[in-house]
């Protein structure tokens, strides 16, 4: 199983994101949290941002959409040139649909569940995704402490992914650090996000290759 380290950017500097991303030439991915001040309580940045991003790295790009009808501006994020752009089905009035527009215009399509959203009733929609998210922290505002009672349903969500089969990863956000990560790759996760724990580290690219090595050990041993 491949791992990746997806860093959010919500920790970085946004008054220098150029030098701040090339900071972290070695990740996986970079994770863009775009947040609306109505699906969650906080307002942080839109398709300009993420255009201009992708101008000045070579890394994809993977947005988390934290917004209210990602039916309607989903589509535009993927065109903008993301790899992967992940909707709050809590907030898709037709997430079958928007992962088939996703995909259709050339990215990865994602689907995200708040901590309290069970994943069991969407379990038909695997197979239009190639990504499960799981916040491991209310969405909404970066530095928060992760959330243990979030691994039993990584644990339930890995096993449903194996068995529909395909490679669709699964990602957590939230709280994830060189004290997490081991916890959540041990319940099967596959695609981590770090916001904190590596921009607020003295070296972020030596942190995104220390957590990809614990993740790894983690998953070796879980396997």
């Amino acid at each position: 199983m491949g791992l990746r380290i997806s860093p959010s950017i919500l920790s970085a500097d946004f008054a220098n994101l150029e030098s701040e991303v090339t900071r972290i030439a070695n990740a996986d991915w970079l994770h863009v949290d775009v947040m609306d001040n109505h699906f969650v309580p906080n307002l942080t940045l839109g398709l300009p941002v993420v255009e201009a991003i992708g101008k000045v790295t070579e890394t994809p790009i993977d947005v988390h959409l934290m917004i209210e009808d990602p039916d309607r501006w989903a589509p535009g994020y993927a065109e903008a040139g993301a790899g992967s752009v992940t909707f709050h089905v809590e907030a898709a009035a037709a997430p079958v649909r928007l992962a088939r527009e996703l995909r259709a215009r050339g990215a990865r399509a994602s689907m995200a569940l708040k901590p309290a959203t069970p994943i069991e009733p969407y379990e038909d929609l695997l197979p239009e995704l190639d990504m499960v998210l799981l916040m491991t922290v209310e969405p909404g505002f970066g530095g928060q402490a992760f959330l243990d009672i979030m691994l039993p349903k990584i644990r339930r969500t890995r096993a449903l992914l194996d068995k529909h089969g395909g490679d669709i990863w699964l990602q957590v956000d939230g709280g994830v650090s060189a004290t997490t990560i081991e916890r959540c790759a041990e319940a099967g996760a596959d695609t981590f996000v770090a916001g904190s724990a590596v921009f607020g580290a003295d070296d972020p690219a030596a942190m995104v290759d220390q957590l990809r090595e614990q993740a790894a050990a983690a998953n070796h041993r879980h396997a």
